[in-house]
């Protein structure tokens, strides 16, 4: 086990020591860039590089592209998107994403889609201090108007409620892009 634990620190010595190029470049990046969906995501993309990358955001992605979202999603921002998976999706009523997708309702997938997004880089831990200093509970206007609230959950988690009182828990936090920030969360927000 020491043997293990001796060769670990041994790579990690010999990778800080070549030169920030190359191979080692690579593998101080790998560690820093978190995964989603089973792909890395990297700061130095936007928002929708990265989220088409992520198996577990297929159909965010298919309704961002059918909303026609992608050129301000991919634009300079900043935002922070709460970005539903794919089993978030799929737990919404029968039909309701096929319905939505449909291009007459177009503006009402807009709507919902723009409501998982507010203007400006919001980290947990900016968050957090937002809900502190609003006494245990903070409210940010999303792009679509409405406001979506944040609350600390019980296991010192941020929690996402939307207008109608769902409230999301984030499951993977601060996946930093070029222009925001992804807040992955396991529900789809209604405004």
């Amino acid at each position: 086990m020491q043997t293990k634990y001796f060769r670990s620190i041994s790579a990690a010595i010999i990778l800080a020591a070549l030169p920030a190029t190359g191979f080692a470049q690579s593998m101080m990046s790998a560690a820093a860039d978190p995964m989603v969906g089973g792909a890395a995501m990297y700061p130095t993309k936007n928002i929708v590089e990265n989220a088409v990358n992520s198996k577990d955001h297929t159909t965010l992605v298919a309704a961002v592209k059918a909303a026609g979202l992608v050129p301000a999603l991919e634009g300079p921002g900043p935002f922070t998107v709460f970005a539903p998976t794919n089993e978030a999706f799929a737990a919404l009523p029968a039909g309701t994403v096929d319905t939505l997708l449909k291009p007459e309702n177009k503006a009402e997938l807009t709507k919902i889609l723009t409501y998982h997004v507010v203007s400006g880089t919001y980290n947990t831990a900016k968050l957090a201090a937002l809900i502190k200093l609003d006494g245990g509970k903070a409210q940010l206007p999303t792009l679509a108007g409405p406001d979506l609230t944040f609350t600390m959950g019980n296991m010192g988690n941020v929690e996402v409620t939307d207008a109608k009182g769902d409230t999301a828990d984030i499951t993977i936090k601060d996946v930093t892009q070029s222009n925001g920030e992804i807040q992955v969360i396991n529900k789809v927000l209604m405004p």
